[in-house]
C-alpha cells in the first residue's frame, strides 16, 4: 500500500492539464460512469508497477465530488494493495474532464476521451501528458475487436501503445 500512494502523490503533483490532440468526451453522464472499471492496459507507472487485477471503483461523495478507489494485486508482496482518492469535475459534469487527488491539495488530470455512450462497458483515459494511458472496461476481459480499435484511437492520438501492459484480471 505504501508503494501505490507515494507513486499517487508523485503522479498528482502534476497538472491538470490536457494532453495536446485529446478532447475529452462530451455528454458524459456521471451515474453511467460510476460503480467498478477493470483495466485492460496501461502505460507504465511506478504506481501501478507490479500490480495484476487492477480495478477502479467509483461512487458519489457528500461534497458533489467522486470517491475513487484503486486496488491491485502485489503477488511479490502476496498482498492487495489500495488507494483512496477524490475526484472532481474541472469545467462541466456533462464533460469527461476530471481533476483526482489522492494525497492533499495536489491533483492531477483524469481525462475520459473514449467512452462506449451507449451502454459505458469501455472507455480510454489519459492523465495530464501522454505518458499515462489506461484502457478501462466493466469486465476483467474485453472483445479483441474493441481492444484494438482503442489501442488504435490511441497510437493515432500519439500515446506510445507499443509500451502498453496488459493486464493479467485472472
Amino acid at each position: 500500500m505504501k508503494k501505490l500512494f507515494v507513486a499517487m502523490i508523485l503522479f498528482l503533483t502534476g497538472c491538470v492539464g490536457i494532453p495536446e490532440n485529446v478532447e475529452p468526451v462530451e455528454n458524459f453522464k456521471l451515474e453511467r460512469y460510476l460503480g467498478k472499471w477493470h483495466e485492460i492496459a496501461r502505460l507504465d507507472h511506478s504506481f501501478e508497477r507490479g500490480l495484476s487485477q487492477v480495478t477502479a471503483d467509483y461512487s458519489l461523495r457528500d461534497d458533489g465530488g467522486l470517491k475513487v478507489i484503486n486496488r491491485g494485486y502485489s503477488a511479490m508482496e502476496n498482498k492487495w494493495e489500495e488507494a483512496e482518492g477524490k475526484a472532481y469535475f474541472v469545467k462541466g459534469a456533462d464533460q469527461g474532464y476530471l481533476k483526482v487527488s489522492f494525497f492533499g491539495p495536489f491533483y492531477g488530470s483524469y481525462i475520459v476521451f473514449e467512452l462506449d455512450h451507449e451502454n459505458y462497458q469501455y472507455s480510454l483515459v489519459s492523465g495530464p501528458d501522454k505518458s499515462y494511458l489506461w484502457v478501462l472496461a466493466r469486465k476483467p476481459q474485453i472483445d479483441e475487436k474493441i481492444k484494438n480499435a482503442l489501442v488504435a484511437k490511441a497510437t493515432a492520438l500519439g500515446f506510445d501503445t507499443s509500451k502498453l501492459i496488459y493486464s493479467s484480471n485472472d
